[in-house]
């Protein structure tokens, strides 16, 4: 079965959320959603070790090898002043040896994010997480403007990818952007 890996970073949850609702685009296509997430920060990442398999949210950790054996990616991550978060950056420098090897190109890719005000850097920070993706020779994909999420006059949405402007939780248009994210990176992930 075709297999995308949705790999994010949250530590509020929103984020979190989105990784979701992109996993339930992905099912809802008939594809299999393989969620993970990365350790908290620390000042050199390494790869989990002895029990540490998952985070307190239950969330597995990620390997290389799911980059490895995924048939296309969802990246997601909070926003860090304009960049995608220490976490995340971290696991991704431990992928030269892919990119050595070429395992990541011509997967398709899409990325997504959330920032707690109106100008944290959505746009910048799906725009960090795009160029290790483009540097692996992978397919990005964005939200093309007949996505009606991007005419919504609140929250988040971008062409890069869907946003979530931080709120109590997902607004409507920001969940389906998601979702329509998932059912694109399901379609393009069957072709091989």
């Amino acid at each position: 079965m075709t297999q995308i890996l949705v790999l994010f970073y949250s530590r509020t949850g929103h984020v979190a959320s989105l990784a979701e609702a992109i996993a339930t685009g992905i099912e809802n296509a008939g594809c299999e959603a393989k969620l993970r997430t990365v350790p908290a920060f620390s000042p050199c990442y390494a790869e989990p070790s002895g029990d540490q398999f998952e985070n307190e949210d239950g969330y597995l950790f990620a390997t290389k090898d799911d980059l490895r054996d995924c048939h296309g990616l969802a990246l997601g991550s909070p926003s860090r002043f304009g960049t995608m978060a220490a976490p995340l950056k971290g696991f991704l420098e431990t992928t030269s040896d892919l990119w050595l090897s070429g395992e990541m190109i011509d997967k398709p890719a899409g990325v997504f994010a959330s920032a707690s005000s109106l100008h944290g850097g959505h746009e910048a920070v799906l725009q960090s997480m795009l160029t290790p993706l483009l540097h692996h020779g992978m397919v990005v994909m964005g939200c093309p403007y007949s996505d009606p999420g991007l005419a919504a006059i609140e929250g988040g949405g971008t062409p890069y990818g869907p946003t979530h402007l931080d709120a109590n939780a997902l607004r409507q248009h920001e969940r389906e952007m998601a979702v329509r994210l998932g059912q694109r990176l399901a379609k393009w992930s069957r072709y091989d």
